[in-house]
């Protein structure tokens, strides 16, 4: 056994005895993706409206390293009498919330809960369940690698896989819907959905709005003297997530070299505070004064960051849909815009929807198209 897999294994039995739950011989234990770990009450006060029943749950998914690890997550399932076959799932992918465990969703909840409760009971209400995990390393052992498509794709996917092993309403068809870095999230899971989602599962197609694509490129000209990030005070946490992120994915890069001794304190800090604390602590930040040299120094500097970053623009089997706000500036236009542009030239099935409104507006707007596409994909 390898000491990565020991160390899962020992956060495992860890969890289990925690809880109380029988403790299984190191051997026996199935890390199977989207197998279920524990099962926990829900804190009623995080059940959405329209919600007869909630879990919060712990699975094996698949770490940065494609190795397995653990994360947390949660289901709702819609009040009434499910239909014939089961509930149609929504696998919800969450806006950022940050990177320390005590962020996680199924803890907390969500980060602006009036915008998404009154968002995901609307989804409860036309008769999803919801399966929404927290991604693997925010709530479990590890630090979550920010944006890194691939690994929360996993996260997503076993969400799904997890909350139909525990609970036998929710249906084996399911579509994908995110927001902000769970809009990311969202297309990139629909570009691997089939994949990792195996026989079992019957994916139909995916909602993305206010989509983080393209952000890679930013990352290029990063360095001593750079411009301060302007626009959104949300820019310069989402920045030291990504370099917190991009740090514990890739050690091999020795990113603190790369920084100033006040840019290895914010992004350690980064790692330990929630997105609004964190927008309120990092204000007025200089990204220039966070950086020794530039980054496009590190040996093939895009394409590590495009393999852990970029938003695929080919390979999608089912239909995507793109809701983006032309006043955004958390995610500005051009973002998904260009992603909707490279997508088309490469012949894939993309419907962009764009909203006279901001980040927060273009989600709740969206849903009035986003409603009747994905009643289509189950048709």
């Amino acid at each position: 056994m390898s000491i990565g897999h020991r160390s899962l294994v020992l956060a495992l039995l860890l969890c289990a005895s925690v809880l109380g739950a029988p403790v299984a011989a190191a051997d026996e234990v199935d890390t199977t993706p989207g197998t279920v770990v524990a099962v926990e009450e829900l804190a009623p006060q995080l059940w959405l409206p329209g919600t007869a029943e909630a879990k919060r749950i712990t699975y094996w998914t698949i770490g940065s390293d494609g190795r397995p690890a653990l994360s947390t997550g949660a289901y709702f399932v819609p009040e009434g009498t499910a239909p014939e076959g089961g509930w149609p799932v929504i696998g919800w992918a969450h806006g950022t919330s940050g990177l320390d465990d005590h962020c996680a969703p199924s803890l907390i909840g969500p980060t602006y809960p009036e915008r998404d409760r009154q968002y995901l009971a609307g989804w409860l209400g036309q008769g999803y369940a919801i399966a929404a995990s927290d991604y693997v390393g925010l709530g479990t052992p590890g630090l979550m690698p920010y944006l890194d498509g691939k690994t929360t794709a996993h996260s997503v996917v076993d969400s799904v896989k997890a909350s139909r092993a525990i609970d036998d309403s929710l249906s084996n068809k399911w579509v994908v819907v995110g927001q902000s870095q769970g809009g990311g999230a969202a297309i990139t899971t629909a570009r691997y959905a089939t994949e990792f989602g195996g026989p079992e599962l019957d994916y139909r197609g995916a909602v993305g709005t206010g989509v983080p694509a393209n952000i890679e490129l930013a990352l290029l000209p990063l360095g001593p003297g750079v411009l301060p990030v302007a626009g959104s005070e949300a820019l310069t946490t989402y920045l030291l997530y990504i370099l917190a992120g991009l740090r514990y994915a890739h050690p091999e890069i020795d990113l603190n070299s790369y920084l100033t001794e006040q840019g290895r304190q914010l992004v350690d800090r980064a790692e330990t505070v929630c997105v609004v604390e964190g927008e309120k602590e990092f204000a007025g930040t200089i990204s220039g004064d966070l950086f020794t040299r530039p980054l496009n120094q590190i040996p093939n500097f895009y394409g590590l960051v495009n393999d852990y970053m970029g938003v695929p623009t080919s390979g999608y089997d089912r239909p995507v849909f793109i809701g983006q706000g032309l006043t955004d500036v958390d995610v500005p236009a051009p973002s998904a815009l260009s992603l909707v542009a490279q997508m088309k030239l490469n012949g894939q099935d993309v419907t962009l929807h764009t909203y006279p409104t901001d980040h927060s507006g273009a989600l709740l707007q969206s849903q009035a198209d986003s409603i009747p596409f994905v009643q289509r994909l189950f048709q």
